[in-house]
């Protein structure tokens, strides 16, 4: 399960998210993203209390960021990703591709 808490600020999104983003609910992270790039100009993902990200996640992240690339927006912003997270995107080569904080 994933909950999705979403703002937007000036065509800047920023979403908490809370649980797991694997094969089942990494579909709705896209379908709560995607709609919404052609109006962003920034996007913050907050990770406090995902405790679990799937491939099927990382293939979300890396779509959305070669699409905010394609609009000169920049990095995906993730935000308090716990050890275990960070030691995924260290892993798969992510951690060069976004803006870890």
């Amino acid at each position: 399960m994933l909950n999705i808490e979403k703002r937007i600020d000036d065509n800047a999104l920023f979403m908490a998210l809370e649980g797991k983003i694997d094969t089942l609910t990494a579909p709705e992270l896209e379908a709560e993203i995607e709609p919404l790039l052609g109006e962003l100009t920034s996007l913050t993902l907050d990770f406090e209390k995902v405790d679990y990200i799937s491939s099927a996640g990382l293939r979300v992240l890396l779509a959305t960021q070669q699409a905010m690339e394609e609009r000169s927006l920049g990095a995906i912003r993730i935000i308090h990703a716990n050890e275990a997270i960070r030691d995924i995107f260290d892993i798969t080569g992510f951690a060069g591709i976004l803006s870890l904080e």
